[in-house]
C-alpha cells in the first residue's frame, strides 16, 4: 500500500511536466511611467503562462517556484535547460508568456509591440496568481530572465514600480542575464531581495561595463546586488551554437538614459520622457546601431548554469 502512495505521487508529478496553462489578467503599459502614474488607465490584457511542477514530490509539501521571462527572440531552448534544471532542483516553474499572449513572435529591431513595463507588470500578476496556489510555498518565489526578461528580472525589484503595481507578495531572488543597464536611476529604492547580473565582456546588444556601473551605484546604496562578467563572451552565451549576426538587432552599448522616480526614461538630446513607441524610435535612432552577434560560448555556459544553481538553490532552498 505504501509503495502504490509513493509510485502515485511521482505519476502525478510527471504527468504535470506536460505543462498547466494557467490564464492571469494584466494590461499594456508601455513605460514604467504608465505603470507608476497611470495603471489603472492600461488596456487590459489576458496573459498566460505555462507552469510546471519538479519531477518528485514529497507529499502534500509546497514547493519553491521560478519564474522565467524570455528576450527579444522569445522563448529558447537554453532558457528552457535552466528551468529543467531547476525542476530537478525540486522547484516548481513558470513559462512567462508575455509575447505570445499579445500575439507577438519577437520584438528584435523593434521594441515597442511588448515592453519591459508590460513584462514586468506581466510578472507581478504572475505572482500574485500563483502564490494563492497550494502547491506553490508563497514565500519561497523567485524570478530569472534573459536580454529583455533580464531587464524584467532586474527592474522587478525597483521599488516604485513595486508599490505602483500593489501586488503584496515580493520576489524572494532576482537573477537576470544579459539585462540593458541603460539608465541612471534618479531614485534608487530597491526590494531587500538579493539580485545578480550575468553578462558577457563582449556583448554588444547590452554594455557590461553599463552594468557594472550600475551595480557599482547600487551598492554604494547598500541594495543586495552583485555581477558576474564571463570574459570573451558575448550575448547569449548560455546557448549552444557558433556567433551568427542579427542584422536587426539594436547594439545599445553606446545608450545612456536618466530614469526619474516617475519611471519618465529622458532622450539624451532633449531631456523628453520616453513614454510613446514614436519617442523611443527617435532616442535609440541616435545611440543604437543596427547589426548586433549572438552565440554560445562553451565555458561561460557551463559557469552561468552552475552559478544559477547555487544562486537559486541559496535563496529558495530554505525559509529564512
Amino acid at each position: 500500500m505504501i509503495y502504490f502512495l509513493v509510485c502515485l505521487s511521482v505519476t502525478i508529478a510527471n504527468e504535470s511536466n506536460t505543462g498547466e496553462k494557467i490564464i492571469f489578467q494584466s494590461s499594456n503599459p508601455f513605460s514604467f511611467y504608465h505603470i507608476i502614474t497611470a495603471l489603472n488607465e492600461q488596456q487590459s490584457q489576458d496573459v498566460y503562462g505555462i507552469m510546471r511542477m519538479p519531477q518528485i514530490i514529497n507529499g502534500n509539501q509546497s514547493v519553491p517556484l521560478v519564474i522565467g521571462v524570455n528576450g527579444s527572440k522569445n522563448w529558447a531552448d537554453h532558457h528552457r535547460e535552466y528551468l529543467e534544471m531547476y525542476r530537478q532542483m525540486g522547484f516548481a516553474t513558470f513559462e512567462l508568456h508575455s509575447f505570445n499572449s499579445r500575439k507577438v513572435s519577437t520584438t528584435v529591431g523593434e521594441q515597442v509591440s511588448v515592453t519591459t513595463a508590460m513584462m514586468v507588470l506581466d510578472a507581478y500578476k504572475a505572482l500574485e496568481k500563483l502564490a494563492s496556489d497550494e502547491r506553490i510555498d508563497q514565500d519561497r518565489i523567485a524570478i530569472t530572465g534573459w536580454s529583455l526578461g533580464g531587464g524584467v528580472a532586474l527592474f522587478s525589484a525597483w521599488s516604485p514600480l513595486l508599490e505602483a503595481i500593489g501586488v503584496k507578495e515580493r520576489f524572494r531572488a532576482h537573477l537576470a542575464l544579459y539585462p540593458p543597464c541603460l539608465v541612471d536611476i534618479e531614485l534608487i529604492e530597491f526590494s531587500s531581495s538579493p539580485i545578480h547580473i550575468l553578462i558577457g565582456e563582449k556583448d554588444d546588444w547590452v554594455s557590461a561595463n553599463a552594468c557594472e556601473d550600475l551595480v557599482n551605484t547600487l551598492i554604494i546604496e547598500d541594495v543586495d546586488i552583485g555581477i558576474t562578467v564571463y570574459q570573451g563572451a558575448q550575448h547569449g552565451f548560455d546557448r549552444e551554437g557558433p556567433i551568427t549576426f542579427e542584422k536587426d538587432g539594436y547594439s545599445t552599448i553606446n545608450c545612456k538614459f536618466n530614469m526619474r522616480a516617475d519611471g519618465a526614461v529622458l532622450m539624451n538630446v532633449f531631456d523628453i520622457p520616453m513614454i510613446t513607441p514614436l519617442r523611443q524610435k527617435i532616442s535609440l535612432g541616435w545611440c543604437a546601431a543596427r547589426g548586433t552577434t549572438i552565440g554560445g560560448n562553451p565555458d561561460a555556459r557551463r559557469e552561468s548554469f552552475a552559478f544559477a544553481k547555487r544562486f537559486m538553490g541559496l535563496h529558495l532552498s530554505k525559509k529564512n
